[in-house]
């Protein structure tokens, strides 16, 4: 795009992406006020007018994962820590077709394309909250992108090399998922991706040599992944068949792993890529993408504009495309004790992917083609923009709780309703953590008890039901006495602790389905 109005045209529909996590004080995703409270945790590790110095220590060792808590906790340092969540969103799902872009010029493609990806940068990963998975995303593009450019840009095949060996370390600190997608996907670029040399080379040592600097490029990523993996694997198994959380049987054996029907994961393909809100307009912009996306390949078949890339490398986006989509079919949904929602992730990944594989079109046409990929940002903009902002207005009944929470609190949520009006997601099912966060306390159930956090409990761990998913199972003697708060949603708290709410307990506030009870 060498066009000036193109490039304004770009950043405007970059902006339009972005402008729904800006527009509503609270954002549908279900994780992330565990994240934002452990993000709280590891940045206030030693601040005596909380809790946190007497429950957590960090864990000091090396897992994916980090990148999310530590990028986020440093931007704290300079700005509040929703701003700063909000902007590293925000460099998120810009940069998912900022990072596509740079691959399809690495490429020699046109880059209209990749604004295309934008919708894709939200739905059902974004509204679970896997924010470290998301983030890996752009940046496992961008490796891929870096590695073609390592392999055919020979004046600065050294810059690009190292530039690759950094970023392939930076997916793996985030999300150890991407980096799989990518040990599937480089090799592919790998035999698909001519050197220049290859033209003069004689026998295999001769075309070896071009391609070592790209190979030390994935070195350090490796060795860091393969050591990882070492110490990951070699930690005794917690094997509990049937609990939450927990390894049902050794690591790849029948009973660990499970898989979803060929036919459930065809008929969830497209419902995940676009599935936030009940009344489904979300759905607009994807339909949008879709119809701008087959506009395209039918110009191409019209026009048949043909590139400077090979019979075989003109395929190397759609098989990158098509690796994420294999994953998508033929992996796990979950890894017990180790990995959950495993192959549902990739749809985003592999839908971004085959709608910027494209064919080539006349660059003539190319120019209204880019406006038609902005005007679905401005559709997707809008529409979340809406969505998002009705859902705040609905969580706002966290803000009267939080205001009745003492500080330091014990905070227990009770949710027997996680579900919105708005959203389709159990966005209400981490209440808890908001309120512990505010007032600088804990609760009952954190992602500190997972291995891939970067804190752990230093002594003591909150008692708790096995699973948040199942509050019927709160033993008030065993558990209870621990807390100070109790978060309830969904049933009166007089059905939970029947006479105590006349005694020890009692009501503090009730806003909307929500109610905060604390010890007199």
């Amino acid at each position: 795009m060498s066009d000036r109005i193109d490039r304004a045209l770009y950043a405007a529909a970059l902006l339009l992406g972005v402008l729904p996590l800006w527009v509503a004080r609270q954002l549908p995703m279900v994780d992330l006020p565990q994240h934002l409270h452990l993000i709280s945790v590891l940045h206030r590790l030693d601040d005596p007018t909380t809790l946190y110095p007497q429950f957590f220590d960090a864990r000091n060792t090396f897992t994916p994962y980090l990148g999310y808590y530590y990028l986020v906790s440093a931007l704290n340092w300079l700005l509040p820590l929703e701003t700063a969540n909000r902007l590293f969103l925000s460099a998120y799902v810009a940069g998912l077709p900022l990072s596509l872009a740079f691959l399809l010029r690495a490429l020699d493609r046109p880059v209209w394309p990749s604004l295309l990806a934008l919708p894709f940068a939200y739905g059902d990963s974004f509204a679970w909250g896997f924010v470290n998975y998301c983030a890996s995303l752009p940046l496992a593009l961008l490796c891929c992108g870096l590695f073609v450019r390592t392999l055919t840009h020979v004046p600065r095949r050294r810059m690009w090399g190292a530039w690759l060996a950094v970023c392939l370390v930076a997916v793996l600190i985030f999300h150890v998922q991407a980096f799989f997608f990518l040990a599937l996907g480089l090799p592919w670029l790998l035999f698909t991706t001519r050197v220049p040399e290859d033209a003069e080379a004689r026998g295999w040592r001769a075309r070896l040599r071009p391609r070592l600097p790209v190979l030390a490029g994935v070195a350090p990523g490796v060795v860091l992944f393969l050591g990882w993996a070492a110490l990951r694997l070699g930690e005794p198994a917690d094997i509990a068949p049937g609990q939450p959380w927990k390894a049902w049987g050794p690591l790849l054996s029948e009973q660990n792993l499970a898989f979803k029907p060929f036919a459930q994961n065809r008929e969830e393909l497209f419902q995940v890529l676009a599935n936030l809100f009940h009344d489904g307009s979300d759905r607009w912009a994807l339909y949008a993408v879709g119809a701008v996306a087959l506009a395209g390949l039918g110009l191409s078949l019209v026009f048949r504009v043909t590139g400077s890339e090979g019979a075989v490398a003109r395929f190397r986006l759609l098989g990158l495309g098509l690796i994420a989509l294999a994953l998508y079919f033929l992996l796990p949904f979950d890894i017990r004790g180790y990995i959950y929602y495993l192959n549902t992730r990739y749809a985003h990944l592999a839908a971004a992917l085959l709608v910027a594989s494209v064919p080539l079109t006349p660059p003539a046409l190319q120019r209204y083609l880019l406006w038609a990929s902005a005007a679905c940002a401005l559709m997707l903009g809008l529409v979340l923009g809406r969505g998002f902002r009705a859902f705040s207005r609905e969580a706002a009944e966290w803000d009267g709780l939080v205001a009745a929470t003492a500080p330091k609190p014990r905070v227990m949520g009770l949710i027997y309703d996680t579900g919105s009006r708005v959203v389709r997601f159990p966005v209400f099912l981490h209440g808890a953590a908001v309120l512990a966060r505010a007032r600088g306390g804990v609760t009952n159930f954190s992602f500190a008890l997972t291995p891939h956090s970067p804190l752990r409990y230093r002594d003591m761990v909150p008692p708790t039901f096995p699973s948040e998913w199942r509050p019927g199972d709160f033993d008030y003697a065993s558990q209870g006495t621990f807390y100070d708060h109790f978060l309830v949603r969904g049933v009166h708290p007089s059905r939970i602790f029947g006479p105590r709410l006349q005694s020890e307990l009692a009501v503090a506030a009730h806003e909307g389905d929500s109610w905060l009870v604390r010890r007199r």
